[in-house]
């Protein structure tokens, strides 16, 4: 503690006096040599001089290219040694040793070169400095803060600098000030400054700090309402646009023809595998386009799911027609097929299929709500894939066959259509559309033999809530399973949230058998 006082006081000793630091050696080996606690003081108190070699040595120690040797230290990259303090290359004596960083000072370097870049030229990353610093709050980083606020000239950086150095002393040992910065932190609504908030109070002894506490939490509490809110409706549209997404193909396979399709799961399997194996091409023959792998893997996808959902069609299904108990027995047979096939030539663990540059990150909104591109996106496809889907149903002439095999299927075979072919290109579709499917999923967690069976039930539901053979009762039924869930569990967790939802369905088909949208026609059952 002595020795963090000392840094601190040398380091503001510096910037009233003007007098300009250049990084020592004996610095440098303070920072890579000794207990966790003298390293984080030595480092605090040469990161507050704001010297461009300090920030080089704290990256080399963030990159783990830091060794001691002779009793100094040395920057090692490539191979090749570098003097800390002068940045020459130079020669490393033998008997180097290695300079380890645990988790804890790990993050007091990234937190210190976050506390460099305070003096920056570019404002979003004095912005982005600033709240890292108020993440983690530190008596000895008030000095800084104080040097910063004085020189900062940009609004934006200059609040969110003052909300820093609140933070900082809501610890202070003055009540008045204690009291003070609880009162600024609450034009903080972030999730941090509720936990700080929190911890706070849980300490306070002086009853009118407490009050101030309490007031201020209230308020950050009413601010991040609407973030959380805003939150769970996205997570429950990008739920929907997912049961969507896997309901469609079965809209088609199920709804349209009545075939009771337990394989459907596999097939987003296969689709998502398909990826994978696009994936893994474009790593190993085209790297510098790898960004464009997904649009590349979309065709791949539905054309392996639509070529086994062909074969399954005319080598099982068609003999099978009329007889549900038999259909579902026999796809449920070819699932386990299929999965232990994929087990085989893939292996039995989960593999990991990367989101491209531009599926990476999210757009931040909110201090606690931030939406990721990658569900972004997926919410963006399966709009694009229901409008295709609805379009080759109601205005092409494969679609004016399949709906009118599906009303009549002898009146259709009379007027001369080919009720055989029209039921393959049907079942190739809805699992070409299962393909797509399994290549969205495969964005937003690992694919595995068993991707299909988590899905398989919910698509099921979504297509009988919103009637078989609907398409727009697929999409309310979809979205509104994909809400409801996400707002329950908020409220109660996942596991009595899904037993809530599936006690719903079980309510509203007793009282509605049809579901939401009912088949028009002249005669009802």
């Amino acid at each position: 503690m002595l020795r963090r006082l000392l840094a601190c006081c040398m380091g503001l000793a510096c910037w009233m006096g003007g007098v300009a630091h250049a990084l020592t050696a004996a610095e440098a080996l303070a920072m890579a040599q000794g207990d966790t606690d003298e390293r984080i003081a030595a480092m605090q108190g040469a990161v507050a001089q704001a010297d461009a070699r300090t920030a080089d040595f704290l990256k080399a120690l963030a990159d783990d290219a830091v060794v001691v040797a002779d009793g100094k230290a040395w920057v090692v990259r490539d191979g090749k040694g570098q003097d800390p303090v002068t940045g020459a290359e130079a020669t490393v004596p033998e008997g180097v040793e290695e300079v380890v960083n645990n988790n804890r000072m790990r993050g007091e370097i990234d937190t210190a070169l976050a506390a460099l870049q305070l003096f920056g030229p570019d404002a979003r990353a004095r912005l982005q400095a600033a709240r890292a610093l108020s993440k983690e709050p530190d008596a000895a980083r008030l000095p800084l803060l104080e040097k910063a606020l004085l020189t900062e000239t940009d609004s934006a950086v200059k609040a969110q600098l003052a909300l820093a150095k609140a933070a900082v002393q809501l610890g202070s040992e003055a009540a008045a000030e204690r009291r003070a910065a609880a009162a600024q932190l609450a034009d903080s609504a972030t999730p941090e400054t509720r936990l700080l908030l929190n911890e706070r109070l849980a300490t306070e002894d002086d009853a009118a700090v407490r009050v101030q506490l309490q007031r201020a939490l209230a308020m950050v509490n009413d601010r991040l309402a609407w973030g959380e809110r805003l939150g769970a409706l996205f997570s429950g549209i990008s739920l929907g646009s997912i049961l969507l997404l896997v309901a469609l193909g079965l809209a088609i396979t199920y709804g349209l023809m009545g075939v009771i399709n337990m394989a459907h799961g596999e097939l987003m399997m296969i689709g998502a595998y398909a990826t994978y194996v696009v994936q893994g091409l474009f790593q190993k023959y085209l790297p510098g386009a790898f960004d464009w792998y997904l649009v590349a893997a979309l065709p791949l996808a539905f054309g392996a799911s639509a070529l086994v959902g062909a074969v399954l069609e005319r080598g099982v299904l068609r003999f099978l027609y009329g007889r549900p108990l038999e259909t579902l027995l026999a796809t449920w047979g070819i699932s386990l097929v299929l999965m232990q096939l994929v087990r085989t030539l893939f292996g039995a663990q989960n593999v990991g299929v990367e989101n491209p540059a531009w599926m990476s990150g999210g757009l931040q909104l909110l201090p606690n709500l931030t939406l990721p591109y990658n569900r972004l996106v997926i919410i963006a496809f399966a709009i694009a894939v229901l409008l295709a889907m609805g379009w080759l149903i109601g205005r092409t002439r494969l679609g004016l066959f399949v709906r009118g095999v599906t009303q009549n299927r002898p009146i259709a075979s009379c007027m001369g259509v080919n009720t055989a072919r029209v039921d393959t290109m049907a079942f190739a579709l809805g699992s070409g559309i299962a393909g797509l499917a399994g290549c969205a999923l495969s964005q937003v967690g690992n694919v595995g033999p068993d991707l299909g069976q988590s899905y398989i039930v919910d698509a099921f539901m979504v297509v009988v809530l919103g009637g078989v053979g609907q398409l727009a009762g697929t999409v309310y039924a979809a979205l509104g399973l994909g809400v409801l869930a996400k707002f329950l569990e908020g409220w109660t967790g996942a596991v009595l949230a899904k037993i809530a939802v599936l006690v719903f369905i079980i309510v509203f088909i007793q009282k509605r058998p049809q579901g939401i949208f009912a088949v028009k026609g002249r005669t009802a059952d």
